[in-house]
């Protein structure tokens, strides 16, 4: 399975080639955690990553301990875009 991108922080590399947008909900899937992600045309889409990469984002994000990531702001690519 190819798996999207998607980054807690502003990425530094190709720029252009990246899409900001906001949690609303993140799940697991076939093993897969899916975000779903309100973009800026105000669309929700759904980006699906491995578990270490949630893991990753959800610990870069700056969040207060026990606080929600519902919300927060991220960088995304999907898989070919």
């Amino acid at each position: 399975m190819t798996h999207d991108r998607i980054h807690a922080r502003k990425p530094t590399h190709d720029i252009e080639r990246w899409s900001v947008g906001t949690i609303e909900r993140i799940s697991e899937r076939d093993g897969h955690c899916v975000f779903e992600v309100r973009t800026d045309g105000c669309d929700t889409i759904e980006l699906v990553v491995t578990t270490a990469i949630r893991e990753l984002v959800l610990r870069r994000l700056d969040l207060d301990d026990g606080e929600s990531p519902i919300g927060a702001r991220v960088w995304y690519r999907k898989h070919g875009g």
